[in-house]
């Protein structure tokens, strides 16, 4: 088999974002793939790679690559893997994805990004599930969360670049403009600077409205090479130009510096030199909105500002649906809502809508290249993906 370097978005398919207490894992992961599957025109594929944080601990259900393709009806059809980075292993699971396409192993690839948070109730979720992404021994062991982590850096943040507090709330305030018009969102109601100002703290520095909710979805596409599209496709295809997967030291304060996000820096060059494109080519930008402070810092790690100056392009216009780097264009993981290792998949399923012209009220004009970056934790890693039409 001649392995080629196109690889393609022909199928996409997600289920709406929110606490779905009424729907097991399986058939959350089962909904998103039948639909990408018929959207892809019947095109089978060779191999499922599963993005998932989790269900092991959450769901008590691991060996996800083998229950999703049977409940996908490909049980003895297909491989199956589970890919797990974190709130990143959606990416990391389309990383995987895109490299057995181009090494010339597959030529039909699935990728399914599914979490069920609500498997779990009460705090468990965030004092004992998502501290799993952190360092266990010198992390989530003395107490740290995640968005205590992000607090603190948050801190450190505003006190190295004194700015207005209140700067940071046009992050999620753009994020719920953006997700009104998103019918799978969790939160779809705008929200003013005002409701900003006066939301009750959460954690430290930040504001009930500065950490996405975790959630429950859904999400997933089928990709291919050139030589096997479908004729029968009802939407053009969109070319995956490059995917990069890049970690850091896992442990905060083994990092050189804590606010800068390197493997989101070093993820984006690498995925710009495979693409063959700069940033100044980008029309938008599906960064990886964990909390505000990660939107900040993803912005000024991928390039787009210098340091300490990330906060400035969301008040100045530049982020919104029109202005110059379209951001969170379905709401982010503020306002879509955050279904975790799900999440990068609903990025590029998002990201393909654009690009096919049929974001509808969100469409964003003459939308021809867009990134999408997800992070895990604090950035130990960061999975970049590049599409094009």
């Amino acid at each position: 088999m001649e392995a080629t370097n196109d690889v393609y978005i022909v199928g996409i398919g997600q289920t709406e974002v929110g606490e779905l207490w009424d729907v097991s894992l399986r058939n959350l992961a089962t909904r998103a793939f039948r639909a990408a599957l018929e959207d892809a025109g019947g095109l089978q594929p060779q191999a499922v790679f599963v993005g998932n944080m989790l269900a092991a601990n959450a769901s008590r259900q691991a060996n996800l690559g083998a229950l999703v393709a049977e409940y996908a009806g490909l049980a003895g059809k297909a491989e199956g893997f589970t890919a797990e980075a974190a709130e990143a292993s959606g990416g990391a699971a389309i990383y995987l994805a895109y490299n057995a396409i181009r090494s010339g192993m597959i030529d039909i690839a699935a990728v399914v990004g599914v979490e069920k948070v609500t498997d779990v109730v009460g705090a468990g979720i965030e004092n004992r599930l998502l501290s799993t992404g952190l360092d266990s021994d010198f992390e989530a062991s003395e107490g740290l969360t995640l968005v205590g982590q992000s607090s603190l850096l948050l801190q450190r943040y505003l006190y190295e670049n004194q700015f207005p507090r209140e700067a940071l709330g046009q992050f999620p305030i753009i994020a719920h403009n953006n997700a009104v018009n998103n019918p799978n969102a969790m939160y779809r109601r705008a929200i003013s600077l005002d409701t900003y100002r006066n939301a009750r703290e959460d954690t430290g520095a930040f504001n009930q409205f500065d950490i996405a909710p975790n959630a429950d979805g859904a999400a997933a596409l089928i990709l291919t090479r050139q030589e096997s599209l479908a004729h029968n496709l009802a939407h053009a295809p969109i070319r995956l130009l490059s995917s990069t997967l890049i970690t850091d030291r896992l442990a905060l304060h083994d990092r050189l510096d804590p606010l800068f996000f390197e493997s989101a820096a070093v993820s984006t060059q690498h995925a710009l030199l495979k693409a063959g494109i700069t940033l100044s080519d980008l029309d938008f930008f599906e960064y990886s909105d964990n909390t505000t402070l990660h939107a900040v810092l993803s912005l000024e790690a991928a390039g787009f500002a210098r340091r300490g100056e990330g906060w400035k392009l969301a008040n100045d216009g530049s982020l919104t649906l029109k202005g110059s780097l379209p951001v969170a264009t379905m709401g982010g993981h503020k306002a879509r809502g955050f279904p975790l290792g799900a999440s990068g998949v609903y990025q590029v399923v998002e990201a393909s809508l654009q690009l096919r012209g049929e974001a509808g009220s969100n469409q964003i004009s003459h939308a021809r290249i867009g990134m999408t970056q997800s992070l895990a934790a604090s950035a130990s890693a960061a999975a970049t993906q590049i599409l094009s039409i």
